[in-house]
């Protein structure tokens, strides 16, 4: 049993510096800034309050968030909701964001979305009641551009067979490549649920190659061909929270060791909150915060050639197809039972 000092743990292990497999036709991630520094950026996208968990949806139009920014200048609440920005195209700059409202955002935490194609929504919720597993559950809704957002089916618990656990779910990441899979974090560590054909998630598994026992490391994106994943760990020795990556050769290797993002995403005395990739790869958000203050969104953009190995064509061409209609369109389930305290920041 991992104990709630280890949650909140900043000791690690030797920074990992060797380079990753199939990034080498990447450009380095050059320097993260602020995404409000952008021209034409909303001013509203940062507030003074705390903002983070970005994710782009799969067209490149809608960027949601997490932020628990009033919602009136009246409002006393300060519980995280999802909110979402747009843009007209994928050269334009973001608008302001708006609130997703009921039935996705409650009066308690909801956060971590992660919005799939047709129109899906993964996101955790703190909401307490009947069914629920612990701390953050995984929901599932879809929008419907007529009737808005349908009302979100929690995934089942462990004890269910499902992927849900009495501890914090955060960073929902859902790859069709391959076997369709739902990664995601529990508490201090990175798990992965199966997707079954029809539609439901199996118990969380361990992803062993990418948690260590002395760090926290939680909030996953897998990038969309299965082969890139990016994450929030504290494993540098005597450090905050970093952003690391790690690759694998298909998607039925393991994952190679986890690599610190370097000082132009990681800064000292921040922490680097849930990275995400946008749908082809070289676009990077993730939430910055100065220790014991509220974060802001932050972007990073790299280049890489187009027809080599691991370009976008490469990675568009090698992304498997979903094996089903039903699996890419599935009905939600829920997380194997654990034990401890949450990790220190949702957002």
């Amino acid at each position: 049993m991992r104990s709630a000092a280890r949650v909140l743990a900043t000791l690690g292990v030797t920074l990992a510096i060797a380079p990753a497999a199939h990034v080498a036709s990447f450009t380095p991630w050059p320097e993260g800034v602020d995404l409000e520094t952008i021209p034409g950026t909303s001013d509203q996208i940062n507030a003074d309050r705390q903002d983070g968990c970005p994710i782009q949806s799969p067209d490149g139009l809608s960027l949601y968030m997490a932020s628990n920014r009033k919602r009136s200048p009246e409002d006393p609440r300060t519980d995280l909701d999802i909110w979402v920005a747009h843009r007209e195209s994928t050269d334009a700059p973001w608008g302001a964001p708006e609130n997703l409202g009921e039935p996705v955002n409650t009066t308690f935490d909801d956060f971590c979305p992660t919005p799939i194609r047709g129109g899906g929504l993964f996101f955790v919720s703190r909401k307490p009641g009947p069914g629920t597993c612990g701390l953050g559950d995984i929901y599932f809704t879809r929008h419907n551009p007529v009737h808005g957002w349908r009302e979100p089916e929690h995934l089942p618990c462990g004890s269910e067979g499902g992927p849900n656990s009495p501890l914090d779910e955060m960073g929902p990441s859902y790859v069709e490549a391959g076997d369709p899979s739902l990664y995601f974090s529990s508490g201090p560590d990175i798990y992965v649920s199966r997707q079954s054909q029809d539609g439901s998630f199996g118990p969380a598994v361990a992803v062993t190659e990418l948690n260590l026992p002395t760090s926290v490391d939680i909030q996953p994106n897998v990038r969309k061909d299965g082969r890139e994943i990016v994450f929030a760990s504290t494993r540098r020795a005597g450090t905050d929270q970093d952003v690391y990556s790690a690759t694998r050769e298909s998607v039925d290797d393991p994952w190679s060791t986890p690599v610190n993002l370097g000082e132009a995403i990681n800064w000292p005395d921040r922490n680097e909150t849930r990275p995400s990739l946008s749908w082809d790869a070289t676009t990077l958000y993730f939430g910055r915060a100065p220790l014991g203050l509220p974060g802001d969104i932050y972007i990073s953009t790299r280049g890489r050639p187009h027809g080599g190995r691991g370009s976008v064509a490469d990675v568009s061409a090698r992304a498997p197809r979903p094996r089903s209609r039903r699996a890419a369109r599935p009905r939600w389930p829920a997380a194997p039972g654990r034990h401890g305290e949450r990790p220190r920041r949702a957002a």
